[in-house]
């Protein structure tokens, strides 16, 4: 995040990434700049020389620069070309002979010269896969970190799905516990540039802050004032998007006849040959359609305003499937009439519901389930309102599990790293799911209460807002649980 409007009399500070070959220098630094930058391939020494980019700027001038430097290849002879370079001899081998004998071992060496006096901070990456002491590497290339002489900060890429916090502090101890004779080491963070949480560079820039000379603490404060400023007008445009689509569905409906029994009768036993669609099952229909392009819809809207490239595709939404279908109680009426198979049924076809598609079998499947359930005078997922015009909408249990799935949806694009390329969904942490329902499940009053505003659908705009309040608190809630952390950013002067 820059502010083009900048004067001269600010300061900049330099963090220079720092990896291996290929461990995803590059594919972290579009992460954390929100931008493309450099060349992302599955090969050795695609970034050949370094690259600052402004990762974060003030008015006044301040900069935070992030340099992208080629990666260390063969790191042995890397440290014995820097150890000789203060000799003639050596000079003339790293400055002339390398350069055109051996173009990415000079790169190399480049790279470390600039780190060595430009850089306030080092970022190391390291690839989180490997077992720290089966990376003989690392060792070698702490020693030349340790010639450049400045505080590293050593980061854990490719960890994969996000973990447990136990999990992840593991995984942190066991790096620490492993390079604890380089002084320079100075903070191991978990930072993967596939599937970070925003809260996470939040994390990095207290720790960088604590790192810096006194001369500069000051411009990086306001730095981090500015990213934090950022990050979380991002977070509640976010909770916006979300509460508008839930608003909408809160107050959806569609009106309906009012059937005689000879008409109910005469649709239950059309449910069971699966034919032509009752007058509910179609306004049934309606709604579930217009859910699907909503949330579709809104999903888009959430990938663009977290700055990523991508669309809601069906396969994303599906995953939602699950996420409802294990939280979504069954109805005990339907079960009694119907048995546990069509109840089972139903339920998939809620759940399918709020993914975003029928996929349950498309409308004529869709219509002999609810066509039945029509007979029992209430469909699992639906809400019959009855008066002179009767309408349908959706259950309050149902709208509770929008609610969760809304959240997960938050999760899943708020981890998504830029670097990845274009956004889709991947299979979540389990404990994401376990986390959410009881989030939600401590808010089921407020939710409710929403819900029952929606049946007279006259005040929208109060709906909204109520239900962006309970959506922002739940996300905070969530963040914090998963990021102890992100309490610092949420509540800066420590109120809750």
């Amino acid at each position: 995040m820059t502010d083009n409007h900048q004067d001269i009399t600010g300061s900049t500070i330099n963090l220079s990434l720092i990896s291996h070959t290929n461990a995803g220098k590059t594919t972290l630094a579009r992460t954390l700049l929100g931008r493309d930058v450099g060349e992302v391939r599955d090969a050795a020494h695609v970034t050949d020389l370094s690259q600052a980019y402004p990762m974060l700027s003030t008015k006044q001038g301040d900069v935070l620069m992030l340099w992208d430097t080629p990666g260390f290849g063969d790191t042995a002879r890397l440290l014995r070309r820097l150890k000789m370079s203060g000799n003639p001899i050596g000079w003339i081998m790293t400055q002339v002979w390398d350069r055109f004998a051996d173009r990415p071992l000079w790169c190399s060496q480049q790279a470390m010269r600039n780190a060595r006096e430009q850089a306030d901070v080092i970022l190391y990456l390291v690839n989180a896969c490997e077992d720290p002491q089966d990376a003989a590497y690392v060792d070698m290339e702490m020693q030349i970190l340790s010639w450049i002489g400045k505080p590293v900060v050593l980061l854990l890429n490719q960890i994969g799905p996000p973990p447990e916090s136990d999990r992840e502090a593991q995984e942190e101890q066991k790096w620490r516990a492993h390079l604890q004779r380089f002084t320079i080491l100075r903070a191991v963070l978990t930072l993967d540039a596939f599937a970070r949480c925003w809260v996470q560079e939040g994390v990095l820039l207290d720790t960088v802050a604590s790192l810096l000379p006194i001369s500069k603490q000051s411009a990086f404060s306001a730095l981090s004032s500015a990213w934090r400023e950022h990050t979380l007008s991002c977070f509640h445009d976010a909770m916006a998007i979300l509460a508008a689509q839930l608003a909408r569905t809160a107050c959806d409906r569609e009106i309906v006849s009012n059937p005689s029994w000879a008409s109910r009768i005469g649709g239950l036993i059309k449910s069971f040959s699966h034919n032509a669609l009752s007058d509910k099952d179609i306004a049934m229909q309606r709604m579930a359609e217009r859910l699907d392009d909503d949330i579709r819809s809104t999903t888009d809207r959430l990938i663009l305003r977290h700055g990523l490239q991508g669309h809601a595709a069906q396969e994303i939404l599906r995953r939602l499937h699950d996420d409802y279908i294990a939280n979504m109680p069954l109805n005990t009426n339907t079960a009694a009439i119907f048995g546990g198979l069509l109840s089972g049924a139903l339920s998939g076809l809620a759940a399918d519901i709020a993914a975003g598609g029928l996929t349950f079998g498309g409308g004529m499947v869709a219509g002999g389930i609810t066509g039945a359930l029509g007979a029992s005078g209430l469909a699992h997922g639906y809400n019959l309102i009855k008066g002179k015009t009767p309408s349908i909408r959706w259950s309050a249990e149902f709208y509770e599990g929008l609610v969760r799935s809304a959240l997960l949806r938050y999760l899943a694009v708020a981890h998504f790293g830029r670097g990845r390329g274009e956004f889709a969904q991947s299979e979540h942490p389990t404990f994401w799911q376990q986390a959410v329902t009881d989030t939600v499940s401590s808010v089921r009053a407020e939710i409710r209460a929403i819900w029952a505003l929606g049946k007279s659908a006259d005040d929208i705009d109060r709906i909204t807002q109520q239900i962006e309040t309970v959506l922002t608190l739940c996300a905070a809630r969530l963040l914090i649980a998963l990021y102890p952390s992100a309490a610092a950013i949420f509540h800066p002067d420590g109120a809750e």
